[in-house]
């Protein structure tokens, strides 16, 4: 996890396509966190899109739909996303 306050923020938009899967990751912090959570998935999951905005701790993923896959990528990046998907 990236304890680093100077990154500035790649926030992108905040809401999620219908067809995409969101949930929470509370310790994404900054810019830095969401460019790690967005590689780490875009790269296990080839033709995935990812947006990730710290502001409001939201991660977006268009184009995969195994939610535990992606809990498990994320996880393994060395964050903590929430356990259920946010509506």
């Amino acid at each position: 996890m990236c304890s680093c306050q100077q990154h500035s923020g790649t926030a992108n938009s905040t809401s999620a396509p219908k067809d995409a899967i969101s949930f929470r990751v509370e310790d994404m912090t900054c810019g830095h966190c969401a460019g790690t959570i967005k590689k780490a998935i875009e790269g296990q999951l080839p033709g995935s899109a990812v947006t990730a905005d710290p502001a409001s701790k939201l991660v977006s993923v268009v184009g995969a739909a195994d939610f535990s896959a992606i809990k498990s990528i994320v996880t393994g990046a060395g964050y903590t996303p929430s356990p259920d998907r946010v509506s």
